[in-house]
């Protein structure tokens, strides 16, 4: 286990949580009373922050909401990474993958520049691609398996091989198993896909799982909570909590991560120190 798979372990042990937040702030969904501009999202980050920050386990922010901004938005996100607790770890949910000149520099712009903790990548290219994110032993990598999306059968399910015959996500999968990792390196599925999720499970029993899909995209908590049980789990929810219709953030984020809890601690639960990981 490496620095950041040690930082998430204490804060989700700290907090009693596997709730993740993405910090996604969506102009069309923002409360009336916050400005639909780059001060008014950090605004609205700092209001999540300050009302979740002892609930959560991980801060999500996904780029591609402070991108549309442009340089003001970019400006936006750096302020709300300064906004998280130190001791709670970030995902730079930017998908990134690329050749290996252009993927070095992704890695320096999210872990050097912005002081992401991890990064969610594409495998798309290959191993390669993977390398230089792989090269900053003190971070997180989350690679895209078998993601929460509507459509991602019509790729990810697809056969490969010539011999024993697998769907795609199971063959990234067992590549990440054959890399010579020196990140602490997990997995994107989303609890949208529990059968996948579970032949994950068993193929790599203690891989760290980073499970979106949980509330609006109609992911099941249960169903997420159960590939707890050998390995690091964290939960995403974002919409959901950050936008739903009624309560409080606050509330929304304590229910949730309550009801994660629940499923924790019933029978089939692992020990303790695995579910707090």
């Amino acid at each position: 286990m490496g620095a950041f798979l040690r930082k998430l372990a204490a804060c989700a042990q700290a907090n009693d949580s596997l709730l993740c937040i993405g910090l996604d702030p969506d102009f069309d969904l923002l409360p009336g009373d916050y400005a639909r501009d780059a001060s008014g999202v950090v605004a609205f980050n700092q209001s999540v922050i300050e009302a979740t920050s002892d609930l959560v386990c991980a801060y999500k922010p996904n780029l591609a909401f402070y991108e549309a901004m442009g340089s003001a938005g970019l400006r936006a996100l750096e302020r709300t990474l300064a906004l998280i607790p130190g001791h709670i770890p970030t995902i730079g949910d930017a998908k990134r993958g690329d050749v290996p000149n252009t993927a070095r520099a992704y890695a320096r712009a999210m872990f050097g520049a912005f002081g992401f903790d991890s990064v969610t990548v594409n495998p798309y290219m290959g191993p390669d691609s993977l390398a230089p994110f792989l090269e900053w032993e003190d971070k997180g990598v989350w690679v895209l398996c078998r993601t929460s999306n509507a459509g991602a059968g019509a790729v990810q399910d697809l056969p490969v091989g010539t011999g024993a015959v697998e769907p795609l996500y199971e063959r990234i999968l067992r590549m990440l198993l054959d890399l010579p990792a020196r990140a602490d390196v997990g997995i994107v599925v989303g609890a949208t896909s529990p059968a996948e999720l579970a032949r994950m499970r068993t193929i790599a029993p203690a891989l760290p799982l980073l499970i979106p899909g949980l509330g609006t995209q109609g992911g099941e908590a249960r169903t997420a909570v159960e590939a707890a049980e050998t390995g690091p789990v964290v939960i995403n929810s974002s919409r959901s909590i950050l936008y739903g219709p009624d309560a409080t953030v606050r509330e929304r984020a304590l229910r949730a991560r309550d009801e994660l809890n629940v499923y924790r601690r019933l029978p089939h639960a692992a020990a303790d120190g695995h579910r707090a990981s």
